[in-house]
């Protein structure tokens, strides 16, 4: 596969990037926030929030979605900084989600916000480097 995105390629790519970094940093919200609203999600009809299996989901589609876009932005920009931000994030969210469940809600909470905010900067930094690359090429080049 021909790793020179098409414009309308990049611009997917762009919007992924995106989605992700605010997925992740909604992600972070919602844990670090979780064992202060517990009692009150009931009540606003939104429990499913609190639901393992919702958690899990989320943290998935989060996942597969970091890995998509910032793979993908390594192979246009070539800097490891997003990666490096991502996997250790990944890693405390998988584990947070997965081992942690069983210890206290704080060690939970903890492990998935640090997660989501280092998967949320790791696309922050993958946008602004996709951003820098267009400007040192300008918009004649194939990159941008």
């Amino acid at each position: 596969m021909d790793p020179t995105p098409t414009p309308s390629n990049a611009r997917w790519w762009h919007i992924a990037d995106r989605v992700g970094a605010v997925a992740s940093f909604l992600c972070a919200i919602h844990c670090a926030a979780l064992p202060f609203v517990l009692a009150v999600l009931p009540l606003l009809g939104l429990s499913f929030l609190a639901d393992h299996a919702f958690e899990r989901g989320f943290v998935l589609f989060a996942s597969a979605l970091a890995l998509l876009s910032l793979v993908n932005g390594y192979r246009r920009h070539h800097r490891a900084l997003p990666l490096r931000l991502a996997l250790p994030g990944l890693l405390l969210l998988v584990m947070g989600v997965t081992l942690a469940e069983g210890y206290s809600i704080i060690v939970h909470s903890v492990m998935v916000t640090c997660g989501g905010l280092l998967v949320a900067c790791a696309h922050f930094f993958n946008l602004r480097l996709d951003h820098q690359l267009r400007h040192e090429h300008g918009p004649q080049c194939v990159h941008g």
